[in-house]
């Protein structure tokens, strides 16, 4: 069984840095792609970050460069370095895992495996 736990949210100051980690337990199928999606207050459930199996990645418009998904080579840990944070990006972000589309890598729909939400907050 496939268990994802997240790690690396915390508090910081606008234009700082955190790294998110999320380490997968269990063998993800190799036609699993990952992706990390946040939930802000009010808000519907939005796709931020994902990597196709290909290693190919998509980000949201919001991202604007400002932050880089990774795996491991041994795709056991996703990574998503967030630089330049801004307050609008206080959030409760979570890592996800499932066989997607890559047009459909930021629908959190389509992803069956999730990591708990780690909370990520942003100060002006």
């Amino acid at each position: 069984q496939v268990q994802l736990v997240a790690s690396g949210g915390g508090s910081v100051e606008s234009g700082g840095t955190l790294r998110l980690v999320c380490e997968i337990s269990g063998v993800i199928p190799s036609v699993f792609s990952m992706a990390w999606f946040r939930d802000i207050p009010g808000y519907n459930r939005e796709g931020v970050a994902g990597i196709f199996t290909d290693g190919t990645a998509r980000y949201a418009d919001f991202v604007e460069g400002r932050f880089t998904i990774a795996q491991d080579n041994a795709k056991s840990t996703l990574f998503l370095q967030m630089d330049n944070l801004k307050p609008e990006d206080t959030a409760m972000y979570y890592c996800a895992a499932g066989r997607v589309h890559k047009h459909r890598l930021l629908i959190h729909h389509d992803f069956g495996i999730w990591g708990q939400g780690i909370q990520v907050t942003v100060t002006a």
